[in-house]
């Protein structure tokens, strides 16, 4: 499943960038995901994910490259459930770019996914990623606008526990929406088999 998705921050390119090489400072502004381990170019993190009253919990290994010339960074995760059978790997690509605004990122995930979560659709899927990018976009904004000596050092490494991702309500809104459309379309056939009882 390959999903898209582009946000812009208050930042020019280079400061940007330049937080784009402090993995351990991004990390955090991602809903649901820590970061356990650093070495150089690998690392390790958790992720927790929300289906309804259901939680599963990821831990996984990850690789990241960086193209300077193109301002682009590829990062490369696999994972598995703790307590299940379900896996999880992506390939995602942020392609950073000059705007009006500050920063243009354009972020591209090629994502396979087994388990519970498989059950959303693609498009429900696109919206609940839509979900989590903003609240990613915001906090990285308000990591890039904050004055460098209010910005919190990371935490230590495997010291937190990853808040869970509530894939449920997020992917709510989008079921109720579908739901609209064949909702209208029983009740107004129930309204006319009505108006033609009485009329008979």
């Amino acid at each position: 499943m390959q999903l898209d998705h582009s946000f812009t921050v208050p930042a020019a390119p280079d400061d940007a960038w330049r937080l784009f090489h402090d993995l351990a400072r991004v990390a955090p502004c991602m809903p649901g995901a820590v970061l356990d381990t650093l070495d150089g170019d690998a690392f390790t993190g958790r992720v927790k994910v929300k289906v309804g009253a259901v939680q599963m919990s990821y831990r996984g290994e990850g690789t990241v490259t960086r193209d300077e010339a193109a301002r682009t960074v590829r990062l490369a995760l696999s994972g598995s459930e703790t307590r299940g059978a379900g896996t999880a790997s992506a390939v995602v690509t942020a392609e950073l770019t000059g705007d009006p605004d500050g920063t243009r990122v354009r972020v591209r995930t090629d994502l396979d996914i087994t388990g519970r979560p498989a059950q959303f659709g693609r498009g429900i899927m696109t919206e609940v990623g839509d979900r989590i990018v903003g609240q990613f976009a915001t906090r990285l904004a308000g990591l890039l606008s904050a004055p460098a000596a209010a910005v919190p050092a990371p935490p230590a490494a495997g010291a937190a526990e990853p808040e869970a991702v509530d894939l449920g309500a997020a992917a709510l809104p989008v079921l109720l929406r579908r739901a609209a459309v064949p909702a209208a379309a029983v009740l107004a056939a129930a309204v006319l088999l009505r108006v033609l009882r009485r009329r008979t």
